[in-house]
């Protein structure tokens, strides 16, 4: 088969999977050493670094057969797709040839289970070791892993990779025990385990080593020279769940989450919404779920990373666990909650701050300084560009107080939530 006719299918089957993004990767520049590739510049738009930087990603599987027979899955064995396979070097061809052509600045390799685990991560391995050590490739890589892989696998997929990601696909043992008979969550969260234990390793050895640089790209070290303490995924590790393929609540997927984030120290969780798929299997549900609930997920682990919000807090229990998707989740909280608002901008400390609707982590920061020289009024927050509609209701300024607003929280629900826009993919696309 013609390289470009596998391109074709295992770029479109790769696009299934949503933890491809490029945050936390260093920068890192092969100018200085001779070498091919960078982290920096710009090209192809596919994913963004916290600090703005685009990094534009091939992503494509390594092949498309799989041995697996995860009904959620377009690539299970028993789905009747086209299927391809791209050699180790096929790939390593492909990333140096559209680097060249400055069309990406980086690789996300996945793949279908051939053969075992072990051979199926080994031929992924091998591609970023060719690219790392033998072209000298400095840009970005992440590698989607196989948890049921040897341990040294991983160890050697995070020496060449930036990130790597193992996708725990449903939020419950149930959900994957119905859905992925071959998939255990057990020996997901195991995986997840050792790498976080080996990229927290890595960052120590290399934090006590003067010699070793967060920027610096994998090269053997000069003769005489001690080697630096290796790398190890220095962006982490990513994972994603599917959202409405099976009965899991939006209280559950959030507590899925919130433990991966504070027991494996995950960089971040994507939520992708089910959407049928070509000969879907007779368990899956027959339409997705609104996408509008996909949105309000990723809000809600916003809210769970860098506001303060427990789980419970944000999922409404009289609601059976789900999201509100008509308003997003900090509003629907501050509305439950009138007895909190409202909030003096003028003395409130931070913590109150990040549960004002429309007061973002920045903007917080700018109230925090800005009120140090004098009284704030309307207009002065008026310049922090912030949603005034969804503010004021909520605040106490110099000049302005809600009166009665909150004393109705159904009334306030119904001004606030937005209509829905013919056309529109989100009835609000407010993060908060």
């Amino acid at each position: 088969m013609e390289t470009i006719r596998k391109l074709a299918i295992l770029a479109d089957a790769a696009k299934y999977d949503a933890s491809c993004a490029s945050s936390g990767a260093g920068k890192r520049d092969s100018r200085a050493s001779g070498g091919i590739g960078s982290t920096e510049g710009m090209g192809i738009c596919h994913s963004y670094t916290p600090d703005g930087r685009c990094v534009s990603l091939l992503k494509i599987l390594l092949t498309n057969f799989c041995i697996y027979d995860c009904a959620y899955c377009v690539n299970r064995v028993s789905s009747n797709v086209q299927r391809a396979r791209f050699s180790v070097d096929e790939v390593v061809a492909l990333t140096m040839d559209f680097y060249k052509r400055n069309y990406i600045e980086g690789l996300f390799l996945s793949s279908g289970i051939i053969r075992n685990a072990d051979y199926t991560m080994e031929r992924m391995v091998e591609v970023a070791r060719v690219l790392r050590e033998e072209h000298r490739f400095a840009g970005y890589i992440h590698l989607k892993t196989i948890p049921e892989a040897s341990p040294e696998l991983l160890a050697a997929a995070g020496r060449h990779a930036d990130r790597l990601s193992i996708n725990i696909e449903l939020p419950t043992e149930a959900g994957l025990a119905s859905f992925a008979p071959e998939k255990s969550l057990p020996s997901i969260r195991g995986a997840m385990g050792e790498l976080r234990w080996q990229i927290e390793e890595a960052k120590e050895a290399r934090k006590s080593d003067p010699a070793s640089t967060a920027v610096s790209a994998p090269s053997p070290a000069p003769r005489g020279r001690r080697a630096r303490a290796p790398r190890f995924a220095p962006a982490g590790q990513s994972t994603q769940m599917i959202v409405g393929a099976d009965g899991a609540s939006d209280n559950q997927i959030l507590s899925a989450a919130d433990n991966l984030y504070g027991n494996y120290r995950m960089r971040r969780v994507y939520y992708s919404a089910f959407s049928p798929i070509p000969d879907a299997s007779k368990a899956l549900p027959l339409q997705a779920p609104p996408l509008a609930r996909e949105h309000r997920l990723y809000q809600a682990d916003w809210l769970l990373r860098f506001y303060g919000y427990g789980v419970e807090e944000i999922t409404d229990t009289t609601q059976g666990g789900m999201l509100d998707l008509d308003i997003d989740p900090k509003m629907a909280w501050a509305i439950r909650h009138p007895e909190r608002f409202p909030v003096d901008l003028n003395i409130a400390p931070k913590e109150l701050l990040l549960r004002v609707p429309g007061l973002g982590v920045r903007n917080v920061k700018r109230v925090l300084m800005a009120r140090r020289h004098g009284r704030l009024r309307v207009a002065d927050v008026a310049r922090l560009r912030a949603p005034m509609s969804k503010l004021l209701p909520f605040v106490q300024l110099a000049d302005h107080h809600p009166r009665r607003a909150l004393d109705d929280p159904a009334a306030l629900r119904a001004r606030l939530a937005p209509p829905p826009r013919q056309g529109a993919l989100f009835p609000d696309a407010a993060a908060h």
